[in-house]
């Protein structure tokens, strides 16, 4: 029964070791889920923020290309209104009263004429300078026949109102391109908050993944970690019930003992020799007296 103690002392023993090996790995990797999860959540944490401040971007583009759409929108309606000005200015000019002279429309081209001439051609100094006066004289013909031209008070106040409409057009023009110059660098930078997004999202993913295969294994550790205290606890009982049988064995052999320690002390009692008190106490814890 020694040998057999011994060797389910040994077996527990190596059981509680495993349990206690299980349990450290099982608590390490508890801990590296804690961290997985923590990773997670803050990845996941940026991302909403991210998308946040990339939905604000998309509000803004969208803004911007809705003021895109109202700027052409009006720059068209004077565009229209430009070429309407300007058809009633030239109806005017046409119906005003023949001037003398060359027609202000071949004025212009001829200095047109002139002036490419004069950056295109290799010409002596005096030429050059004949050809500056000349260039001059056509300058002040085309002046004095658009202020006369203009002093007519009708084609003036077309001209003036035709401008007018010009210098709307172009505000409305430049609002178009600075409004979608504005609206594309929001867009850019929408996107960029995505496509970070996007990757801290795929990183978030994986740390999920990880997490997932982690508590897998903790799992796994913690079952086998019950399963050899359970063990433990069942070489706990055997060796228990195995120390009760050998603690009554050892009582049953002691009392068996003192039984016959106490007849051969009762024979010599009957025989008539002397019992010491050592052999009285004998025979009283056996029964006999």
């Amino acid at each position: 029964m020694t040998e057999l103690l011994e060797e389910l002392e040994q077996k527990r023993s190596k059981a509680n070791n495993d349990a206690e090996k299980h349990r450290r790995l099982r608590d390490e990797l508890n801990k590296q889920t804690k961290e997985w999860v923590k990773k997670r959540d803050s990845l996941n944490s940026q991302v909403r923020e991210l998308v946040d401040e990339a939905a604000k971007h998309r509000d803004m583009r969208d803004e911007l290309n809705q003021k895109v759409r109202e700027a052409k929108d009006k720059r068209d309606e004077w565009n229209k209104k430009v070429t309407e000005l300007n058809d009633e200015v030239n109806k005017l000019r046409a119906e005003a009263p023949k001037d003398k002279g060359p027609p202000l429309k071949k004025l212009k081209k001829e200095l047109n004429d002139l002036e490419f001439r004069h950056m295109t051609q290799s010409l002596s100094k005096e030429k050059e300078q004949d050809l500056i006066e000349l260039m001059k004289q056509l300058v002040k013909q085309i002046e004095d026949k658009e202020k006369e031209m203009s002093e007519d008070s009708e084609i003036g106040s077309a001209i003036a109102e035709l401008r007018q409409a010009r210098d709307q057009a172009e505000t409305h023009h430049r609002q178009v391109s600075e409004y979608a110059e504005q609206a594309q660098e929001q867009h850019d930078s929408m996107i960029a908050l995505y496509e970070k997004a996007d990757k801290l999202r795929k990183e978030a993913d994986e740390s999920q993944e990880k997490f997932i295969e982690t508590k897998l294994l903790a799992d796994e550790e913690h079952k086998k970690h019950i399963e050899f205290i359970k063990q433990v606890h069942d070489f706990d009982k055997m060796l228990s019930g195995l120390r009760q049988k050998q603690k009554k064995a050892k009582k049953k052999k002691e009392e068996t003992a003192v039984k016959k320690e106490a007849e051969d002390i009762f024979d010599k009692f009957k025989s008539g020799e002397k019992l010491s008190t050592e052999d009285l106490m004998t025979l009283q814890k056996s029964g006999y007296l």
